[in-house]
């Protein structure tokens, strides 16, 4: 018999055991990201609230309920993110959870040197291969540090997270097992609007044959994809993709031939979308996930030639300061990958940032190009770097532009309804 199936069998426990062993008071416990999050051991967690306090709970972007982030449990959970998403956003603005500036490649870093210190990591893993590894699946980003990092490592192997190339975590470096069976959560495709389709095909339109994609995940990025299906030889080398993605790697127009790092692999370091997703890169030789601090890296994605990377904002102000996170003072969600891959594009052989958003927000009411960012809102992408601002009424090009001909290329892509208004501001 594998020594590692004996292995296995020691250290299989059932939930409730697990948490009780491995989660203390004053503990700093760190969840698996987005799709890979261990649902059932971050719930059976919860259910022993009563013998718990004062312990950290950190994650990004939220898919699941949140319970701890509850008002009720103060004192016993707080949340600790440097990404902020609806079930977390009002105990960060109400001051009950704590929100961390970090770009997210440095998110590792932070773990490694204990910036912020990791007691246990609860992670999802597929079941192990011939050799007792067991692959991260949908999320290896900062898990794989986290878990690296950590004192306590409890894993749910779960028959249905997708098996994914690239990196992955030896039975002898967890402590504890639990076997779940349920699906990993997916994110239903957005349904897409005549104003996003607008901006799908002006931000198509910047886009040669043999780029390499950074994009997200939301009815931009897939208006965008819907656009390319002429394109040749895409590549996508991005901090995640989505089900667009698969769709035209199936039609032929990514290949990744042009990928100058990864040859013919798809790379990210996080997936999220519905179960074709998760079918498509399960075992899938063209599909590798790294960790964050290599994929999001400004000195490896840079390396790739004509890397086009597309981000959104909340607003954008005549100078061309992009706040992507912030509405005013208030929390909303992040910087994530965004500036490294503007940077990254920015050093690209061919390389092209672009920021796309709708012009209008709060159902037409508001400009989204504005003369000032909101009061107590912070910079996300600075003026320094932005190159292409997209709307669905055209293109603005920022690179090389002073910060007159930036406001006038601004103000012409901005709702009509506005435009008057912001050619007074620009004057003040």
């Amino acid at each position: 018999m594998d020594p590692w199936k004996s292995l296995y069998r020691e250290k299989l426990t059932d939930k409730k055991t697990a948490i009780e062993k491995g989660i203390l008071p004053g503990n700093h416990v760190v969840l698996g990201h987005c799709a890979g999050v261990p649902v059932e051991l971050t719930n059976e967690m919860v259910l022993q609230a009563h013998r718990l306090n004062n312990v950290t709970v950190f994650h990004m972007v939220p898919l699941h309920s949140c319970t701890y982030c509850d008002s009720s449990f103060e004192g016993i959970f707080r949340h600790s993110t440097t990404f902020t998403g609806g079930p977390t956003r009002q105990a960060v603005n109400e001051g009950r959870a704590d929100y961390i500036p970090c770009f997210f490649s440095e998110l590792p870093k932070l773990f490694r040197e204990k910036y912020l210190p990791v007691d246990t990591a609860l992670i999802m893993v597929s079941p192990p291969d011939n050799r007792g590894y067991m692959s991260f699946g949908l999320s290896v980003d900062y898990t794989l540090q986290a878990a690296a990092s950590a004192g306590t490592v409890i894993a749910e192997v779960n028959p249905l997270m997708p098996r994914t190339q690239g990196s992955r975590i030896h039975i002898s470096e967890v402590d504890f097992l639990v076997e779940t069976d349920y699906q990993p959560i997916e994110i239903p495709m957005p349904e897409i609007t005549e104003v996003e389709k607008k901006i799908g095909a002006n931000v198509a339109s910047l886009i040669p044959d043999r780029a390499n994609l950074q994009l997200g995940i939301g009815a931009i990025p897939d208006a965008v994809l819907q656009f390319l299906t002429e394109k040749k030889d895409l590549g996508i080398h991005s901090e995640m993709f989505s089900d667009g993605v698969v769709d035209l790697f199936e039609k032929g127009v990514v290949t990744n031939k042009y990928n100058n790092l990864n040859p013919g692999k798809l790379v990210a370091t996080f997936l999220m979308g519905t179960k074709k997703l998760y079918d498509f890169v399960h075992n899938n030789p063209a599909v590798i996930m790294k960790p964050v601090d290599y994929t999001n890296n400004i000195l490896v994605a840079g390396h790739l030639d004509n890397l086009i990377s597309i981000n959104s904002a909340l607003e954008v102000d005549l100078f061309g300061q992009v706040c992507a996170d912030m509405i005013g003072s208030r929390q909303y969600s992040a910087v994530g990958g965004q500036v490294d891959f503007v940077r990254a594009s920015s050093i690209s052989k061919g390389g092209k940032s672009i920021i796309a958003f709708p012009s209008t927000g709060k159902r037409g009411t508001i400009s989204r190009i504005v003369s000032h960012l909101k009061e107590g809102a912070c910079v996300t992408t600075s003026r320094y770097d932005a190159d292409f601002i997209v709307t669905e009424y055209g293109v603005a090009a920022l690179k090389g532009k002073s910060n007159i001909q930036r406001a006038r290329a601004l103000i012409a892509i901005a709702h009509p309804e506005f435009r008057e208004e912001l050619t007074s501001g620009l004057k003040e």
